[in-house]
């Protein structure tokens, strides 16, 4: 029998993003009230997904041209909302289902970090997740009063303390420190309870957390460490790593590469869950599939601009300085951002034209094509997971909306389900339980 694999999906930030899109409704008037985002939530927990990423940045694009126009015209990553009260409204609207909110190490200091995801995992009954980001732009910074980023392997030096930060402050709390005893009329072991007094090089804190303990010990880390640091960072410290690689055969290698890791780290590998980036074209017959991926292609198309701009955001380029039938080749590109995103597009880039390179990046995101019925979707996926090994897939559509959500939730999962390779129930009540089963 087939082994199962897990499910997640990669939330844009904000539900607007898809406003241009087909079958969208009103969002772009509706969007500040996430009933979209709890109802995506209810369904996916329904078809038994592990969690649900919230992606976020604290800033308005402005690399295109150098200038906000494209972004805001367009709504690419703006308006959106702080992905903590995101978040807390989804876990209030659910019981089993993972939420993980993205929050960036230069953004919250430790303490109130620590504080914060340790609230939330007790508020969800031990379903709390943090998407742990190094950031990416000297533009969020310039939003926090910084100068600019670090250098990209300085972030990740700076990541390893403040993972000691916060995973002291969650371990301040011994487990059965709290003891509510009416008769005795301790409510609280002092004796285990105890300070932190951290003082590193660029963090220190006091502690004990005031919050009380994480139901999970500590919530579950995600990360998405694509370049060797990142990667030895991830396999270090996330317990599932979010994954863009183009091919199985560099998905299989990406994968192989953060397990070994983990493993020289003194960690047990399957541990580690690596899901990576999908984003299945789903129709009742192959024809309309494939209909629908001529659609979205020419979507994509007439819209290369904001692919490129959207692209620059993440990596600090300024796409708008080139002549799109430049190949990429040609091109000096560079980042303190995404260093692997980057890397990615230019090997898979070749010979193309900037043009050419970012629609086939960026036209049918994913790191593989999964076009067809439920049935042979399902079938493609089981051929991907069983080439590349593990651990599962992260839905990551541009265009969310009801009927999306309702295509993967209602069709899709129900063939996964039939050939068993995805679970049918939750076997645990807390998130760690649930990505640690299979």
């Amino acid at each position: 029998m087939a082994r199962p694999f897990h499910l997640g999906w990669f939330l844009q930030g904000s539900s607007v993003q898809a406003w241009s899109e087909p079958f969208s409704g009103a969002i772009g008037r509706d969007w500040m009230v996430p009933d979209l985002f709890c109802d995506m939530a209810r369904m996916l927990e329904a078809a038994c997904f592990d969690y649900i990423l919230i992606e976020d940045s604290s800033y308005v694009g402005e690399s295109y041209g150098g200038s906000t126009e494209i972004y805001l015209k367009h709504g690419l990553a703006v308006p959106r909302q702080d992905p903590a009260i995101t978040a807390t409204l989804m876990m209030a609207a659910t019981k089993r289902i993972g939420i993980v909110p993205t929050f960036a190490t230069f953004t919250h200091p430790p303490y109130l970090l620590a504080r914060m995801m340790a609230s939330m995992d007790q508020i969800s009954s031990g379903r709390a997740g943090w998407n742990m980001v190094t950031g990416s732009s000297d533009v969020a910074a310039r939003n926090y009063g910084l100068p600019r980023l670090p250098e990209h392997d300085l972030r990740y030096d700076m990541a390893d303390e403040y993972m000691k930060v916060v995973n002291g402050l969650w371990d301040s709390w011994e487990p059965g420190a709290i003891v509510a005893d009416a008769q005795s009329g301790v409510l609280v072991d002092h004796t285990k309870v105890h300070a932190v007094d951290f003082e590193g090089q660029w963090f220190r804190t006091h502690g004990p957390l005031n919050s009380g303990p994480c139901p999970q010990g500590r919530p579950v880390i995600a990360q998405a460490g694509g370049s060797a640091r990142g990667k030895q960072f991830a396999s270090a410290n996330a317990d599932t790593i979010v994954a863009m690689i183009k091919g199985t055969a560099g998905m299989k290698a990406y994968r192989d590469d953060v397990r070994a890791r983990a493993a020289s780290q003194g960690r047990n590998p399957d541990d580690v869950k690596v899901l990576f980036l999908v984003n299945p074209i789903l129709g009742g017959t192959q024809e309309e599939a494939v209909a629908r991926k001529a659609a979205r292609l020419a979507r994509a198309e007439a819209s290369i601009p904001q692919l490129l701009a959207f692209f620059g955001k993440i990596t600090n380029i300024d796409f708008g300085k080139y002549d799109l039938d430049t190949p990429v080749d040609q091109l000096t590109l560079t980042t303190n951002g995404h260093q692997q995103t980057l890397d990615d597009f230019k090997k898979n880039a070749g010979k193309k034209s900037l043009r050419e390179a970012m629609l086939a990046y960026r036209g049918t995101s994913g790191s593989v094509e999964l076009v067809g019925t439920p049935d042979a979707v399902a079938g493609q996926m089981a051929e991907v997971m069983e080439e590349v090994g593990g651990d599962g897939f992260l839905f990551s559509m541009n265009d969310v909306s009801r009927r999306i959500v309702a295509e993967v939730a209602d069709g899709l999962v129900p063939a996964l389900q039939a050939r068993g390779l995805t679970r049918r129930a939750y076997g645990h009540a807390q998130f760690r339980d649930n990505l640690l089963e299979f």
